[in-house]
């Protein structure tokens, strides 16, 4: 209800309510936000539509899931810091519980049972083909002129000759904001020492190899601890550009690469399996946790992957607003998120290779991608998770049999 203009909600009636939301939040962001602003906007009128596109567009700029935030931002207009508290937990409790209880499913028969792997064979050239479709997306939306296509391209190149992902990020940011006060010759040279230093690592070092990318069952390096798997999570939220697909490069890279506790195939695993639930993508991150620290390690690295998500609209949201409206803030983010873009499209080449090794792999994924782009509904991503599922079963199965 509204008292005197303003939305005023019991904490009771506050985590319910986005509770709900939490269970019927099929569809990824888009369908997410479409519910939130029909039953919070036009239905009972919490705030004008207008206020809620400007409120959007702040958290389409901060990383996290917008969704989350946008939970948050009502709750918090309803019942304060306590009430954002409660409606962001309600939002994101029922992918958290489902993905738990998949992962233990996962670790406990899907690796062992014919008829799982079969599934989950299916399921990684399709996850392959969502990463594509997104990668197009975001791109379509960020790339806005030839040197954002520029940026990104510069540091898709940096990070298959394995470069650092923070400093390429960084002189992404520095190099759009050169371009955007006229010096462009200062913003080419930065591009230049990017790329001259990531030509150097690849002769000291070598290409990086596939670590444990194709590597069957669990295969533990180095099992991570609770403080690593933490900041691993803290970092995927900090960089979370532009939606939940931008945090994989990040997460893969302590995951897979650099701390070896899972393989891409177990990375694709858990990015298929939040695919068909009610939620965030980024609760995939809870999925990795839990492969790498069982249920303390799902905690905290779920707490570390939202807890922007939740400062930022608790603590600053205020700020955070007239942050946003600074144009030399807008470059340098505008900068950081082409360089996010690169950073996902050379993760896509490097998941593909691994998703993609057999003609009925690449059968799943061309059908997967038509659909993606030819179907607009809610419902595709789920829809598309569980066909590519039951292709794998029947194809891989079949050949399995023969």
């Amino acid at each position: 209800m509204t008292v005197e203009g303003r939305p005023v909600e019991s904490p009771l009636r506050l985590f319910q309510r986005f509770l709900r939301f939490g269970l019927l939040a099929w569809g990824g962001p888009v369908a997410q936000i479409a519910m939130i602003r029909h039953e919070l906007v036009e239905e009972e009128k919490w705030i004008t539509g207008e206020r809620f596109n400007r409120v959007l567009a702040v958290y389409q700029v901060l990383p996290g899931p917008e969704a989350t935030e946008l939970c948050v931002y009502f709750g918090m207009l309803a019942g304060g810091r306590f009430g954002g508290l409660l409606a962001g937990l309600g939002f994101m409790l029922p992918g958290f519980v489902a993905i738990l209880a998949l992962s233990l499913f996962y670790v406990t028969v899907g690796l062992t049972s014919p008829f799982f792997a079969a599934v989950f064979a299916g399921f990684q050239p399709a996850v392959a083909a969502l990463i594509a479709r997104a990668v197009h997306r975001i791109g379509a939306r960020a790339l806005t002129d030839r040197w954002l296509w520029s940026i990104a391209i510069l540091v898709a190149i940096a990070e298959l000759m394995g470069a650092n992902f923070f400093f390429s990020l960084t002189l992404a940011g520095l190099m759009y904001f050169l371009i955007k006060r006229g010096w462009t010759w200062a913003a080419v040279g930065a591009g230049a020492l990017l790329l001259a230093l990531s030509l150097f690592e690849w002769l000291l070092l070598g290409l990086p190899g596939p670590s444990a990318a194709g590597a069957p069952g669990f295969i533990i390096v180095t099992r991570p601890s609770l403080p690593a798997l933490f900041l691993s999570g803290l970092r995927g939220g900090l960089l979370t550009f532009g939606g939940a697909y931008t945090s994989i490069p990040f997460l893969r890279n302590d995951a897979v690469v650099v701390g070896g506790w899972l393989t891409d195939r177990q990375f694709l695993d858990g990015l298929a399996l939040s695919g068909v639930l009610p939620a965030p993508l980024i609760i995939f991150a809870t999925f990795i946790g839990y492969l790498g620290g069982g249920l303390p390690g799902a905690l905290v690295i779920t707490l570390g992957i939202f807890l922007p998500a939740f400062a930022f609209t608790l603590v600053g949201h205020n700020y955070v607003e007239r942050l946003v409206e600074n144009q030399a803030a807008h470059a340098f983010l505008d900068g950081v998120t082409a360089g996010v873009v690169g950073l996902i499209t050379a993760t896509t080449l490097e998941l593909g290779r691994t998703a993609i090794t057999s003609f009925t792999a690449f059968l799943i994924f061309s059908v997967a991608l038509i659909v993606l782009y030819r179907w607009k509904d809610k419902a595709a991503v789920a829809v598309v998770m569980l066909g590519a599922g039951v292709l794998g079963l029947l194809l891989f199965l079949n050949l399995a049999a023969q």
